[in-house]
């Protein structure tokens, strides 16, 4: 993989993500568990993100959401699978294009990935937490919860080096998993340096959910959001305009080896 990575996004903790190599042969994945069963598979899906064949990658993509992270939920296998997206972000075959349908955002494999650590890094946030124990179901209680907490310094690191990306669909998928990302008391640092390229990319994105993200974002942070225009109508939704927390891949797809929307649990 050395032959495809680039430097050009640096990061602070860049030292710290392990090689994508070393995290899919030295993770017993077998052990894990997925929304199917075993995660014994996993492996083949992580690879198949960066394949040369565009349907492949496509595929890949809707396992990622489908099978790993299937309806926002976090499973034993969830964890160090970010670790492995995280570290690919910057090999130069995430530059390549995936299918597109209804329901997707525009944007490239890389983009792709990022938008996916934001759906991740949604499910351990102050508000997830807060919901979660309304419920009786803390996330210290819960084990992938608390694994996707501990590497939140890392996933951060991975996708603010894209925040000011040349590639629109990039910059606003980074910006997109940064902010989730930023509840974590180890980051908050980071916010202030974040508020003017939220409010300049993210702001104005052609997509209603990055800037209502952007508003309930600078909202929480106690920064200003005036001027910035989110959903003029909340209620005007159709299949083509995915909601705020949406995965660009959803739910209903089908997946492969013959796998069918719901898991069997």
């Amino acid at each position: 993989m050395a032959d495809h990575m680039t430097n050009d996004h640096e990061s602070p903790f860049a030292t710290d993500l392990p090689d994508p190599q070393s995290t899919l042969t030295r993770t017993d994945w077998a052990e894990l568990q997925h929304a199917y069963g075993q995660a014994a598979d996993a492996p083949r899906t992580l690879v198949a993100l960066l394949d040369p064949e565009q349907d492949v990658r496509t595929r890949a993509l809707e396992d990622l959401h489908n099978v790993l992270h299937h309806q926002n939920t976090l499973y034993e296998a969830t964890p160090p699978t970010a670790l492995y997206v995280a570290a690919i972000l910057p090999d130069t075959r995430t530059l390549r294009s995936v299918d597109k349908d209804h329901r997707a955002f525009p944007g490239c494999v890389r983009a792709e990935l990022l938008l996916w650590i934001a759906s991740v890094a949604n499910e351990v946030t102050d508000a997830a937490d807060a919901i979660g124990q309304q419920h009786g179901f803390p996330l210290d209680d819960y084990p992938p919860a608390v694994a996707i907490r501990e590497i939140r310094p890392l996933l951060f690191s991975a996708a603010s080096a894209y925040a000011n990306d040349a590639d629109r669909a990039v910059s606003e998928a980074a910006l997109s998993a940064c902010i989730p990302l930023l509840d974590d008391h180890r980051l908050l640092h980071h916010r202030a340096a974040l508020v003017p390229v939220i409010r300049q990319v993210l702001g104005t994105s052609e997509l209603w959910q990055h800037r209502e993200r952007a508003i309930d974002a600078l909202n929480a942070w106690g920064e200003d959001s005036s001027g910035l225009e989110g959903q003029r109508n909340p209620f005007l939704f159709c299949d083509t305009d995915l909601s705020p927390h949406s995965s660009p891949w959803g739910a209903d797809q089908s997946t492969t080896q013959g796998r069918v929307d719901d898991p069997p649990f």
